[in-house]
């Protein structure tokens, strides 16, 4: 067996171990086992490749310069990698996704960039396709590369989350994706280096545009957008580097990507086609006056541990705030007191809850909840109206009955927890102040609603004293 085939054997092997991970990381049990797949495949991947370069240029002394870069860099990669796993917050992990999907974008027109500057060995009957792939990879890889970098600065609040509003936006993404398609039929029959340049200029605004245009309310499906990006991007540099493993992880992560935006977008009652288009999801700012919906009422850290005193069912809803305040570990302390006691206690976990897909997933499995009683939102809606307490702790858009009730609302029809059907609703808050998708919440203001303001972390631990 020649280096070649041992080298595709590998890539097989790791292939299969990229599938092991994507199936072990869909269920909460077996996420461990998938993360643990997934590492397995990508170290095999990068030794096989490493291995390769290295026994295919051997005596070659400008190979050798050459690969011992590429080593040095990989170690440069993994060394901070390494550092910023370790000192992310899980709060910051949304928008520490969306800038490593910006890396892999850059790659692909760095790549792209490469494959038309270095064309020479190129068969003359397949320079045409060539030219298609090269062309093909720098847009998709910028259009990522930018959108990614937009949803990394909205996320980390360093650029407001509102939409941008350009006059014709839509005709401006029409007008790029057939400017694209124009230019590429160009580039295919006369290669000139400028409209290499012009692609990438037009698709570079173009991800900025299309991102920019999106509301803070569908970020999480727009980080899951931008990871399918980013597996076709990464297929696209396969193609041009001649690499099968890259083009079958880039076709995973694309496919898995564009799936799972799938999934989100029915959970939050939004176009799949209008997503890639991007623009979509645009809500609208409460106007002065409107913030005031009638009259709340608060409550203490004592009344409510009576509340729970006397609840036999017990459902929490978390969201965004939630993360923010660090309460999960309080939270999982809360879930035992009260289950130690007889109460039945689930949570309710909605699709797009957080910044990222399974984001609140997460923390309650790093703060020890059972698995068991974390459920989704079709699985406990149906349940509410028969709840005693239902605890909302910092959770807004996805608690709010506007959603369900008002035709005339920004996210009209998107479905949501449905916690003001329980007997009594405690709302855990900073301040009145509406959600990250600006629309005021009408929750607040129902009669069966109580108002805890405060730091969730801290409500909570006054909670369990009071217990």
């Amino acid at each position: 067996m020649n280096i070649d085939m041992l080298t595709t054997a590998v890539y097989i092997v790791a292939a299969l171990m990229f599938i092991l991970s994507l199936a072990g990381l869909s269920k909460h049990e077996t996420s461990r086992s998938g993360l643990t797949f997934g590492i397995a495949g990508m170290a095999l991947a990068l030794v096989a490749t490493i291995a390769s370069l290295a026994l295919n240029s051997w005596g070659s002394t400008q190979s050798t310069i050459g690969l011992s870069l590429l080593v040095v860099v990989v170690l440069i990669g993994a060394g901070i990698g390494l550092w910023r796993a370790r000192v992310v917050a899980m709060t910051g992990m949304p928008e520490l996704i969306a800038l490593l999907h910006s890396f892999v974008g850059l790659a692909a027109v760095l790549v792209g960039w490469n494959g038309a500057l270095d064309s020479h060995d190129v068969p003359a009957d397949f320079i045409g396709i060539h030219h298609g792939e090269v062309f093909i990879g720098v847009f998709i890889g910028a259009v990522t590369f930018t959108g990614s970098i937009v949803a990394f600065l909205k996320l980390s609040a360093r650029i407001p989350s509102s939409p941008l509003m350009l006059p014709g936006k839509n005709l401006l993404n029409v007008g790029a994706l057939l400017g694209f398609v124009g230019l590429t039929v160009w580039y295919i029959i006369t290669p000139d280096i400028w409209l290499l340049v012009a692609v990438t200029v037009l698709a570079l605004l173009l991800g900025w545009h299309l991102v920019a245009s999106i509301g803070g309310g569908d970020m999480p499906v727009v980080v899951s957008m931008l990871n399918s990006y980013s597996g076709w991007a990464a297929a696209a540099a396969g193609f041009l580097l001649n690499n099968d493993l890259l083009i079958v992880t880039g076709a995973l992560v694309g496919s898995s990507g564009a799936y799972l935006s799938y999934i989100m977008c029915k959970a939050m009652n939004r176009s799949f086609i209008s997503v890639i288009a991007g623009g979509f999801g645009i809500p609208k700012p409460a106007a002065p006056g409107e913030e005031d919906e009638g009259e709340i009422h608060e409550t203490d850290a004592a009344s409510v541990a009576e509340l729970l005193k006397a609840a036999d069912t017990v459902i929490i809803t978390p969201g965004y705030g939630m993360a923010v305040a660090q309460a999960q570990y309080p939270v999982a302390e809360l879930t035992q007191r009260l289950i130690a006691k007889g109460v039945t206690v689930r949570f309710g976990i909605h699709p797009v809850a957080g910044r990222l897909p399974g984001h609140m997933n997460v923390l309650l499995a790093e703060a020890k909840v059972p698995y068991d009683i974390v459920l989704e939102m079709d699985e406990v809606n149906d349940d509410f109206a028969s709840t005693a307490v239902v605890l909302v702790i910092g959770a807004n858009d996805t608690v709010n009955p506007a959603a369900a009730e008002d035709p005339g609302s920004p996210i009209a029809g998107m479905p949501v927890l449905h916690v003001w059907e329980a007997n009594t609703v405690v709302v855990f808050k900073r301040s009145m102040s509406s959600g990250y998708a600006g629309v005021q919440n009408p929750l607040f203001f129902r009669d069966n609603a109580l108002m805890l303001f405060g730091d969730a972390k801290d409500r909570v631990e006054d909670i369990i004293k009071a217990l």
